[in-house]
């Protein structure tokens, strides 16, 4: 990634806010290994377009891991940044993320609730006792989109997920607890632990709809992964054209 400037996918743009996709592996801000990452790409791609101005504002409204890939919010004013923030800690935001996982849920739809430890040492998080030390309550829903069977992995299921709250590594840390791991993932997933090569973890933020800071309005917005393991399961991302 160093030693070159990466285009940024904006989905929507206005006076107040971005939306962008994040390529996976590309970090959401700075980090110690000095790779672009997406404040700094959203940072060019303003300095680009209003040339000559001052330096433009950008704040990051909320992350994503390094491994996944998918939807970002930036704020392009400190009116905007404040008032999107406020939503994310209401919990007014809608955050639907797109997950392969090795395995199939017991049922077709459902809750994951567990309380979380950050290990701050080893970057991971661990399922702990409820009342444990600095353990969170991590909750999800999940709903089945469709199995199939694979000769490599043996059943490989799509789910959609929605988060309740946000914890760190939570999709990842639940889904591995409940027993049906993310595919790729080579923290918490057995299959993938001693992996030396990266691979592409199969978690994807896909859906976001929120209230827009100044406007007041709703704004939805979806993009599905089209790379694999989720192109197993296009038609039932995005149905087929019937026309």
């Amino acid at each position: 990634m160093k030693g070159r400037k990466m285009e940024p996918k904006i989905i929507f743009e206005d006076k107040h806010l971005i939306v962008a996709v994040k390529p996976p592996m590309v970090p959401s801000q700075s980090d110690q290994t000095k790779d672009e990452d997406m404040m700094r790409i959203i940072s060019e791609h303003l300095e680009l377009k209003h040339q000559g101005t001052a330096k433009p504002y950008v704040g990051l409204v909320h992350r994503l891991d390094r491994p996944v890939g998918g939807l970002m919010v930036f704020a392009k004013t400190e009116f905007a940044n404040a008032k999107l923030s406020e939503a994310i800690r209401l919990k007014q935001f809608k955050k639907i993320y797109n997950a392969v996982v090795c395995g199939k849920p017991e049922v077709f739809q459902g809750e994951l609730r567990d309380h979380l430890v950050k290990l701050s040492t080893v970057n991971m998080s661990k399922i702990a006792e409820p009342g444990q030390k600095n353990a969170k309550e991590a909750i999800l829903n999940y709903g089945l989109v469709k199995t199939v069977r694979t000769d490599e992995y043996g059943e490989l299921s799509l789910l959609r997920i929605e988060l309740k709250t946000g914890r760190h590594h939570q999709i990842r840390v639940q889904l591995a607890h409940a027993g049906i791991p993310i595919w790729g993932d080579t923290k918490y997933n057995p299959l993938f632990v001693k992996t030396k090569e990266w691979v592409r973890i199969a978690l994807w933020a896909a859906e976001l709809s929120f209230k827009h800071p100044k406007e007041n309005k709703t704004l939805e917005f979806k993009v599905d992964p089209q790379d694999y393991p989720f192109s197993l399961f296009l038609p039932a991302i995005e149905p087929p054209d019937k026309g």
